[in-house]
């Protein structure tokens, strides 16, 4: 079961990379930048952690992989970033969102949109907390010499 969920978030980062018009030479990094942070987020869900958490510390782990291909490769952070958050976006829990919505079923709808919201807002903490953290170690660098 993890190695299908190891090469379908690999293929799922590297095809947004695609569309995202990432460069040739960086879809590979891509593509394991989203299976490194799907494949933390699968494995604390699998241990009992909540969605919620789970997802902002793999949004961590994205935001630090991204960091490191962008240093390393000396291309833009965003290239990684976009390509690798794709696995931990709630696409299907919007989606029944909205159908619930539709069929009237306000009560659950209502329950599944709080959850995108927060969601979301784990990812975009992930994602600042993690740049803040880069942050201020550059500023205790700067400091050191």
């Amino acid at each position: 079961m993890i190695i299908t969920q190891l090469i379908t978030s690999f293929i799922a980062s590297s095809a947004f990379g695609v569309l995202f018009n990432a460069p040739r030479n960086a879809l590979i990094q891509c593509g394991f930048v989203g299976m490194l942070g799907w494949i933390l987020y699968y494995l604390l869900v699998e241990r009992g952690m909540d969605v919620v958490p789970a997802t902002t510390i793999a949004a961590m782990l994205v935001a630090v992989l991204s960091h490191s291909c962008s240093k390393y490769y000396k291309m833009p952070i965003i290239i990684f970033n976009v390509s690798g958050i794709i696995p931990l976006v709630p696409g299907g829990v919007a989606y029944n969102a909205m159908r619930h919505f539709v069929e009237n079923d306000y009560n659950t709808a209502i329950q599944l949109s709080t959850q995108v919201m927060l969601l979301a807002g784990g990812i975009a903490i992930g994602l600042m907390f993690s740049e803040v953290v880069n942050q201020v170690m550059r500023k205790i660098g700067a400091v050191g010499r």
